[in-house]
């Protein structure tokens, strides 16, 4: 009776008319639907919280390298001098794209209303601004064509909200660090004309960056021919240490200190991975309850479909085609449950920022404030990878928990089983 062929059309045929239940025989069917149902659910989420983690990793590695660079080269005591010697040789290195020489000082801005607030400012020729995607792809008022002169400032636009002020208008910057003259130490202050707003899309540094004209900067912090530092943009960030390596081999002799982006931002990354890991595994528990609920469907399944087992046997169905009739029925529920998460957490994470805006406008309130995760959209990078490995795990599970309810069935006595009913 059996076909010869495993998993032939008369077990496809049997597994499905016991997943397909008639009328009256539909518990064990909806008990299969939940089961089915949380595999979807669990791959879904799983895939959906992957990708959005990946993504705000990607996304805030990619915006914090694109102001910081990879690597800054910094004396080792006070200030770099012939800086544009330095910078022309780092530049010359392989896998070196940028060397910027940059001045960078905290200072507060205030403005004839009274408003005021701290700032980071940073000197930089026009030319570096202008190759700097994240300010020059961004500038939403101005231009920076007019990034030059002794008074020109390119702001952030968060910074520009605190201090009410717009392109064109007037900002007083003062620096922490006094001017020594003979009536004491008193503060160093100038007032600038505002020529451009940028909005990077975080709010760090949207908030608190200002951009000016490298010989201004040197000018108003006191560092004549000098910079703070050099910063190095490398064509690929994971090479960030062997180009540290090759840049004091290059530089043999000099005194300067070499700070990498790892180390820099090593605290805030591993926070990332550490609470990834932890939502991996976390949501992981979805999935590993809905394998259980395989098992109880399926051990209620050859609880139900006993005296059917026993009938099958005595026509001559062995043990084995028993067997592979109940992993038809499990797998089956583990592979459309899986696949149906997967288009549906790969559906999401298109859709995801849309999703965002109309949950807000349907709750009015604001989800994923920009304040607290740094940015302004849910970034949702997908890593196929991750989904293949999510796929094959939530199958494994799968096949898995068909593993006993299968075994129990194929174990079954024909005689005891017609004898009970």
């Amino acid at each position: 009776m059996a076909s010869d062929t495993p998993f032939g059309p008369f077990e496809r045929m049997i597994a499905g008319r016991y997943l397909w239940a008639r009328r009256g025989e539909r518990f064990v069917s909806v008990i299969a639907g939940f089961s089915l149902a949380g595999i979807a659910l669990g791959v879904a989420t799983l895939i959906v919280v992957l990708s959005v983690m990946g993504g705000f990793r990607q996304e805030l590695l990619g915006r914090i390298l694109a102001l910081n660079g990879h690597l800054g080269v910094f004396a080792q005591q006070g200030a770099l001098g012939d800086y544009a010697t330095l910078a022309a040789r780092l530049r010359a290195l392989p896998g070196v794209a940028q060397a910027v020489p940059i001045v960078e000082g905290q200072v507060l801005l205030t403005t004839d209303s009274g408003a005021s607030a701290g700032g980071l400012i940073r000197g930089v020729t026009p030319a570096d601004l202008v190759a700097r995607p994240i300010i020059a792809g961004n500038i939403r008022a101005g231009g920076l064509g007019d990034f030059v002169g002794e008074d020109a400032l390119v702001l952030g636009i968060g910074l520009a909200r605190k201090l009410d002020i717009g392109v064109g208008d007037k900002v007083t910057v003062i620096s922490p660090e006094g001017r020594a003259t003979v009536f004491g130490t008193v503060p160093r202050l100038k007032t600038y004309r505002v020529v451009a707003l940028f909005e990077a899309g975080m709010q760090d540094y949207d908030n608190a960056f200002a951009f000016m004209p490298l010989p201004a900067a040197q000018l108003f912090f006191q560092l004549p021919r000098q910079v703070s530092q050099i910063e190095v943009h490398l064509h690929d960030a994971e090479t960030s240490e062997a180009a540290a390596i090759e840049i004091r081999h290059a530089l043999p002799g000099l005194p300067i200190r070499i700070a990498d982006w790892q180390d820099a931002n090593s605290a805030f990354f591993e926070i990332v991975r550490v609470q990834r890991n932890v939502m991996f595994l976390i949501l992981m528990l979805i999935i590993l309850v809905a394998a259980f609920n395989i098992i109880s469907s399926l051990t209620m399944l050859v609880k139900d479909k006993g005296q059917d087992i026993a009938i099958l046997r005595t026509m001559g169905a062995g043990r084995a085609a028993i067997l592979r009739v109940f992993l038809l029925c499990g797998g089956a529920i583990g592979g459309l449950g899986t696949l149906l998460g997967l288009g549906l957490g790969l559906a999401f994470c298109a859709h995801i920022e849309a999703i965002r805006q109309f949950l807000m406008r349907v709750s009015g309130t604001t989800l994923f404030d920009p304040e607290i995760y740094f940015l302004t959209r849910i970034p949702a990078v997908v890593d196929w990878r991750e989904v293949a490995q999510v796929v094959l795990l939530a199958l494994c599970l799968a096949l898995l928990a068909t593993l006993w309810p299968s075994w129990r069935a194929a174990r079954l006595d024909p005689v005891e089983a017609l004898r009970n009913e």
